[in-house]
């Protein structure tokens, strides 16, 4: 398994697995429990890890990063509603 994401909430790694999971992908949080629990314990180390098979490193990059685009666009584009 590698690591292709290193972030500080428990929520955020395990919506990175749902998206990536939701695209065939199996993703893995090993320490969950530990994050769900005692979060600092994490954080010193580098944060809360998502982990995918080598061989699906590619594809899950590329799908985060077309998720957080779209994810940016949406935003820009509600707050552009919002300001007009």
């Amino acid at each position: 398994m590698e690591t292709i994401a290193a972030v500080a909430e428990i929520a955020e790694a395990q919506l990175i697995r749902s998206v990536l999971e939701g695209n065939g992908i199996q993703a893995d949080i090993p320490n969950e429990r530990t994050a769900e629990i005692a979060p600092p314990y994490l954080w010193a180390s580098g944060g809360i890890v998502v982990q995918v098979a080598e061989a699906d490193v590619a594809a899950a990059k590329a799908i985060l990063a077309s998720t957080s685009q779209g994810a940016a666009e949406a935003i820009d584009r509600e707050q552009n509603e919002s300001d007009a």
